[in-house]
């Protein structure tokens, strides 16, 4: 896994539990739901004494910088993220968070932080890195060189996963329906059901085309991620639907048995996940207190 084979390169991975609270009302799901992420990070590879792994709102330097990212994009920008107002539009009848508006600063600021060179990301969240870049830029024009500007990073294989269900949307946890999107710990029937389910054409040509034909494209760019392979070049392998649903469902299972014991040992053990957490917290909270000095310099701030 690309995140696996980066954590030797001063790699930070934030549970960005803060975040959630745009999507969040009910007591106790935050912690508990951070505790799971954090288990997952940790079986899919991650070692702690090598990459940085904590929890967002353990690092209050994250809340500070914030607040000058806010005051450092405009109205206007923030108004024309995407997922703003894509989510927003999900949710006319709903209470919709000012935080899902200004979300974008404190993701400017999760990422600024830590002096970020280069952020993997998928190819939906290009649009966050390219605001982070503009407020990165205006800050340094404003106040002179203080942060790094970063770049995407993004993958050749898997940068957009679909709904299995749906796939001219992105797979998200936020979908009205679970049916098409595959969790880290479902079990590998339930994977294998998904997948042979998935939602493709029906032309009965296996090919490589993300326009005319989603679902198929869908099912090629998995089974790339998870093997490494071209889906162009996976695409001439088959011809029919079903021999390609099967082997994608077979290479997503076999990718996560192994993670999926792991997180059962660690999931049940909140003791040593909050051990492990709280080494990550200090490693970057001792960064993000640097740079947050830094900034508050930078801007000229009466220092006590």
């Amino acid at each position: 896994m690309p995140w696996v084979h980066g954590q030797h390169s001063e790699a930070f991975h934030g549970i960005v539990d803060l975040h959630a609270l745009t999507v969040t009302d009910s007591p106790g799901v935050i912690g508990d739901q951070t505790l799971k992420l954090a288990a997952a990070l940790f079986a899919i590879g991650l070692d702690p004494n090598v990459a940085t792994v904590f929890v967002q709102s353990h690092v209050p330097e994250h809340s500070q910088l914030s607040w000058v990212m806010e005051c450092t994009v405009s109205f206007g920008e923030l108004s024309r993220m995407t997922q703003f107002k894509d989510k927003s539009a999900k949710r006319e009848a709903e209470f919709v968070s000012a935080g899902l508006f200004t979300y974008p600063a404190l993701q400017a600021a999760d990422i600024l932080l830590y002096d970020a060179k280069f952020v993997p990301v998928g190819e939906d969240q290009r649009q966050h890195i390219e605001i982070t870049r503009d407020i990165a830029i205006r800050f340094n024009h404003r106040f002179g060189d203080t942060f790094v500007v970063p770049q995407a990073s993004i993958p050749a294989a898997g940068a957009r996963v679909m709904d299995l269900q749906e796939p001219t949307a992105k797979m998200s946890k936020s979908s009205s329906s679970d049916a098409g999107i595959v969790y880290l710990t479902d079990p590998p029937a339930t994977i294998m059901k998904k997948f042979k389910r998935a939602v493709t054409d029906s032309d009965n040509e296996v090919r490589y085309d993300r326009d005319t034909k989603p679902g198929i494209a869908n099912l090629l760019d998995v089974l790339a991620a998870c093997t490494g392979e071209k889906p162009v070049d996976l695409a001439v392998k088959y011809s029919q639907y079903g021999a390609l649903k099967t082997d994608a469902g077979e290479a997503v299972v076999a990718l996560l048995e192994p993670m999926q014991e792991k997180f059962k040992e660690l999931r049940e053990d909140h003791a040593e996940l909050s051990r492990l957490l709280r080494i990550g917290g200090e490693r970057a909270r001792s960064v993000a207190s640097a740079t947050l000095a830094r900034t508050y310099d930078a801007i000229g701030f009466a220092r006590p």
